[in-house]
């Protein structure tokens, strides 16, 4: 077999589906089992509380384009969500069938509306009359995007900011393609740009253009930057050919820009999404052994179950209360992983933390190590800003405003350390929230209020770290 052709193999397992979608047949049978509940749980338990009930009534009655309308509305990025949400602790949890038989299959309906709108090409938002207003959105996943819907709808003028060159963020660029490919973030994108946004890719604030641009051009600025790569071990020989940054191992497979050789065996540091994401996806290039070693246990683990399930389908075996402490190489190459037990102890502060046991250390043979350790906090961008912050993580009050009256903020950078790993619905909630909250600003400059007041909030009540 030539190497052309291994590369085609290759990418063809990247961009298989994990599940084929629900045929007519299947999604007609499967709508119809639906209660249409009044007050639905289903609903309530979906973060950007799509009215779940309705657009699968609508599919009941073959109405896909009002279907999707009703997704769309309520998560811009309701494609991609439809993908990579954990359903089953959100709208699939919430189903009253789920107490005697299985729940609705919700995730896949809205894929299968969602996905008839993007082949279809159909054009489901409109941009609002002119207010003379500008809000520059710094960012394009799914918090940015749906800031950047929402205002546009207000009729404010809007310019995305986006460092790479295409809109999504994660859901483009970060999340394994046989997941969530990267056509359906882009779809998401261009439902947005239709609307009249004004794009700036390849941009990055900071460096292409300073903050006090932004704030000499525009009247509020929305913060949506996410979070940058993933930090380094800080342990001997990881600057080694062979050790990766799990976001840049996943981009690069998922762009195609040189597809990584992993070799037979694969260690992956870390137990979030992103590392499953980087363990499955080196299954399918082709490593006949990976591992996900993580200093803690399963217990503690921050993958969506769904993901562990995934994972451990596609032969991925775990390694838990180990941590790494060396990268064996030779010749400037991996061969070996040097790990140490480690074993939960509490600390003066009664937080329970892993702890290395002395003498217990040994070496695993790999050909390529990929940190999945978290990511680094834009803490300089924030600083540029002006906002308050706890290292790196923004401080918003309700609304997600920010200390700054025309500044608010949305996604990663607001998401507290230490917690479960950022759903993406959640983002494009709270790039909603902050979009309203922006508009509020605009609105209320001329009568002096504030926009928490127009908003119904208390000023003086902080979310804190986390937000949402």
């Amino acid at each position: 077999m030539t190497r052309g052709s291994v590369n085609e193999l290759v990418a063809h397992r990247l961009d298989e589906s994990l599940e084929d979608p629900l045929t007519r047949p299947e999604a007609l049978r499967e709508a119809n089992r639906c209660l249409f509940c009044y007050d639905a749980p289903c609903t309530k338990a979906c973060p950007t509380h799509i009215d779940i009930p309705s657009f699968i009534q609508k599919i009941a009655t073959d109405n896909l384009l009002g279907s999707a309308r009703v997704i769309m509305d309520a998560n811009p990025v309701g494609a991609s969500c439809a993908r990579v949400c954990p359903t089953e602790d959100l709208c699939e949890g919430a189903c009253v069938l789920g107490r005697d038989e299985s729940p609705i299959r919700i995730g896949d309906l809205q894929r299968y509306a969602t996905d008839w709108a993007k082949d279809c090409d159909v054009t489901l938002f409109q941009a609002g009359p002119s207010t003379g207003k500008s809000v520059a959105v710094v960012g394009s996943g799914p918090a940015g995007l749906a800031a950047a819907r929402d205002l546009r709808r207000h009729g404010h003028a809007v310019t995305i900011f986006e460092a790479k060159a295409q809109l999504g963020g994660l859901d483009t660029y970060g999340i394994v393609p046989f997941r969530l490919p990267a056509e359906a973030s882009l779809w998401e994108a261009e439902q947005v740009t239709r609307m009249g946004v004004d794009v700036r890719t390849n941009t990055a604030v900071g460096v292409d253009i300073s903050v006090d641009e932004l704030f000499d051009d525009f009247d509020a600025v929305i913060v949506a930057c996410g979070m940058g790569y993933v930090p380094p071990l800080n342990i001997p020989g990881e600057n080694q050919d062979g050790v990766w940054d799990a976001i840049d191992f996943i981009e690069r497979a998922k762009t195609g820009d040189v597809l990584p050789t992993v070799g037979r065996r694969v260690a992956v540091i870390g137990a979030g999404n992103t590392a499953i994401d980087a363990a499955t996806c080196s299954r399918r290039l082709g490593a006949d052994e990976v591992m996900i070693c993580y200093r803690r246990t399963e217990r503690e683990m921050t993958a969506y179950p769904f993901e562990y399930d995934f994972a451990k389908l596609e032969g991925v075996s775990f390694h838990w209360r180990c941590a790494p402490v060396r990268v064996v190489g030779e010749a400037g190459r991996v061969v070996g992983l040097e790990l140490v037990e480690t074993e939960l102890r509490m600390d003066e502060s009664g937080r329970v933390t892993p702890v290395a046991v002395q003498g217990s250390e040994f070496v695993v043979p790999v050909d390529t190590v990929i940190r999945a350790i978290g990511q680094e906090r834009r803490t300089a961008l924030l600083d540029s800003f002006g906002i308050e912050h706890r290292g790196g993580v923004a401080s918003v009050q309700d609304g997600m405003c920010t200390n700054l009256p025309n500044v608010f903020v949305a996604g990663d950078c607001t998401f507290a350390k230490g917690g479960r790993e950022a759903m993406v619905v959640e983002a494009a909630e709270q790039g909603k929230s902050a979009a309203a909250s922006a508009h509020a600003f605009l609105t209320s400059r001329a009568t002096g209020r504030t926009a928490a007041t127009d908003l119904g909030l208390d000023e003086a009540g902080a979310q804190g770290e986390g937000g949402m």
